[in-house]
């Protein structure tokens, strides 16, 4: 285990236990686009994390963990400070885990097992003995964690290139989004369900999710989301928010 700072550099492929663990607090952090031999789970206790995949934007609340498959290029940027735990598994331990990249629910069993792997020596012996069983358990709790919607597919085609540029704002209607790049809303439509699998109007609502939770876990009040977001009223939003995830903002960031 390494405790690490802000300007710390980790490669887990360095070393040849089949398990390495690390724990760190990292303030605005940018890893850049990057990819390991081993598969890795990422789990935070606070922040907010956006993770970009070659085809995919993906967001970390705080409190669930991301699972990346190895072998997956990626970037990790961290907004505020975040204190945050990692372990990374050989191939083999991944056999049987998830073949894309998900963000989980972090069950009290595997926040617990989490903890021991986290800060055990870089040398620790995962065959047998007490790190077997939290080894055995983590990969289990792995395995049967429910998913969370926080998974934004990104469409490749060069006419939507202008709506991705702007990911950091309020997709438009699709009223001015054909205006902007001089294509139908049949032709749009088409596109993204081509290559996302969602109409326009259900990508858009999953970018409002994804942003909601971003700006409700870096501290931005209710007011403020509903505002940025183009809802009416706190109620109006806080109504979407409970429709997407079965929770109200206050109960899901809890």
């Amino acid at each position: 285990m390494a405790w690490l700072d802000a300007h710390a550099r980790f490669d887990p492929d360095r070393h040849h236990a089949p398990v390495v663990g690390i724990a760190a607090t990292l303030g605005h952090h940018d890893s850049g686009l990057h990819a390991h031999r081993r598969g890795q789970l990422l789990f935070t206790f606070q922040g907010c994390t956006r993770i970009t995949l070659q085809r995919q934007l993906c967001l970390l609340p705080p409190s669930r963990a991301a699972w990346i498959p190895p072998g997956t290029p990626h970037r990790a940027v961290m907004q505020q400070s975040v204190e945050y735990r990692s372990i990374y598994l050989t191939p083999a331990l991944c056999a049987d885990l998830p073949s894309q990249v998900r963000i989980i629910e972090v069950s009290p069993l595997l926040r617990a097992v989490l903890e021991p792997i986290a800060h055990a020596a870089f040398d620790s012996d995962w065959m047998q003995g007490r790190n077997a069983h939290l080894l055995g358990l983590c990969l289990e709790e792995i395995r049967q964690a429910a998913p969370q919607p926080m998974l934004l597919p990104l469409p490749q085609d060069k006419r939507l290139a202008p709506l991705l540029k702007t990911l950091e704002q309020l997709p438009p209607a699709l009223a001015v989004l054909e205006q902007q790049i001089g294509a139908s809303g049949r032709t749009i439509g088409r596109i993204l369900q081509r290559e996302t699998g969602m109409s326009y109007q259900q990508w858009r609502q999953q970018w409002r999710l994804m942003r909601a939770i971003e700006l409700l876990a870096t501290g931005r009040s209710l007011s403020y989301c509903a505002f940025e977001l183009g809802f009416a009223s706190d109620s109006v939003f806080i109504a979407f928010f409970k429709l997407m995830t079965g929770l109200t903002p206050k109960n899901y960031l809890r």
